[in-house]
């Protein structure tokens, strides 16, 4: 997720929500937050950011890699057939 600086001048900054208990932390969201120059962290946030057009153009530029990337291992899972994935049901399932 990136700091993201608005045409008003403002940030979207990525907040994550984090469930914490039993010894154990989970995420359980991801969000982008608003915030102005009065923020504390706005200027260290602000050093980073990019513009909406960039953030376009990176997803754009990661969709098309991973377009590749996935013909790529669909073409290995294709050629390796079973045997790669026998014994895949062994691993203990997680929550």
């Amino acid at each position: 997720m990136y700091v993201i600086r608005l045409p008003n001048g403002n940030l979207q900054v990525p907040q994550t929500a984090i469930r914490a208990g039993g010894g154990q932390s989970r995420v359980i969201g991801n969000a982008y937050v608003e915030i102005g120059p009065h923020d504390a962290d706005y200027e260290r946030l602000a050093a980073h950011a990019i513009t909406p057009d960039q953030m376009e153009e990176r997803r754009a530029a990661w969709k098309a890699g991973n377009a590749a990337l996935e013909r790529e291992f669909l073409e290995f899972a294709r050629l390796a057939g079973d045997q790669i994935w026998s014994g895949a049901d062994d691993y203990p399932e997680t929550d």
